[in-house]
């Protein structure tokens, strides 16, 4: 394959330096886009024809003398992935790479509203204005209220308290300038966990999805956390090969492509195995001329352990 011996990390770092991480983002948007339609038909948690996407982002900490253009804190430099996740398959849909510095709310601009869908996120997403471009696109959005939010409530439904429920209100804003940015009335539901007994209180624009519907939707947004755990542990982006702008974009993008590759295979062969088992065979038999699929199929005698079950209910 033309590999004729161990590749230098130093060579590693070139390459990454100097080729344009739009290559590797092209590549990885095709195989998101395939491993959208082999899981446009998947259930998942909450049983609803909508399409459901969790909106979040994680820091990646890294040296400030070797990523000066990342500078986040005065001696610490980092990069935020921000990603939108379609929970049918958890696939990355929209990924964004930037600096420490940039707050979550801006992805907010750079997504694209799909009329019908439903996007979860927390409370750092919460503006008021920004919120308010969903609304016409005929898209619905989920997100936790802060503690102190000023409104008028305008009516109020009847809730099941057994199952958790404690309000499901239609509100308006009160305060003049959020006001300006939502001026129209929206859904505000108390929520309280049995298990933890935490309250949750979520602001949504859906009206007609049953409120308990609407807190178990927010529980879901978990899967986007268990899916930046997942690459971090196992795709290696907390250690740069190069340390430009472009070298850490390339290895995010290649990072994203294997992931979602790895799941594209799990579904295209139907195979009962984790993402972790699956990229733990490839990873060891990359060069062997086995089929993938007498690889890849489980043998009661030789079956990796997956150690962490719970580190990704992705794909089970």
């Amino acid at each position: 394959m033309g590999i004729r011996g161990k590749v230098s990390r130093n060579t590693l770092a070139h390459a990454n330096e100097v080729r344009d991480w739009r290559i590797y983002a092209n590549f990885a948007q095709v195989l998101i886009h395939l491993a959208r339609q082999l899981y446009v038909d998947d259930a998942f948690a909450v049983e609803l024809d909508h399409v459901v996407y969790a909106m979040d982002a994680t820091t990646v900490d890294l040296c400030l003398s070797l990523f000066p253009w990342a500078q986040f804190r005065r001696h610490k430099s980092a990069v935020k992935l921000h990603t939108l996740l379609d929970l049918r398959g958890n696939i990355p849909t929209v990924i964004m790479v930037t600096s420490g510095r940039v707050h979550d709310v801006h992805f907010l601009d750079h997504v694209v509203w799909e009329a019908g869908a439903i996007y979860l996120m927390d409370r750092g997403y919460l503006d008021f204005r920004r919120l308010y471009r969903i609304h016409p696109s005929g898209a619905f959005f989920v997100t936790h209220s802060r503690k102190r939010l000023d409104f008028q409530r305008h009516s109020s439904q009847d809730v099941d308290k057994a199952a958790g429920l404690r309000s499901d209100q239609i509100i308006t804003l009160n305060n003049p300038v959020p006001k300006r940015g939502y001026p129209e009335q929206f859904r505000r539901i108390r929520y309280i966990d049995p298990e933890t007994k935490r309250c949750f209180v979520f602001l949504t624009n859906n009206t007609l999805l049953p409120a308990r519907t609407i807190a178990d939707l927010y529980r879901c947004r978990w899967q986007v956390e268990l899916f930046f755990r997942w690459i971090k542990q196992h795709l290696r982006i907390k250690a740069f090969y190069g340390t430009s702008e472009n070298a850490v974009k390339t290895q995010v993008w290649t990072a994203i492509s294997v992931y979602v590759l790895v799941a594209i295979i799990k579904k295209q062969l139907q195979l009962d195995r984790s993402l972790f088992s699956i990229l733990q065979i490839l990873s060891v038999s990359l060069l062997e001329k086995t089929p993938i699929l007498q690889l890849l199929t489980p043998d009661p005698c030789d079956e990796i352990d997956d150690h962490t079950l719970n580190q990704l209910i992705l794909f089970n």
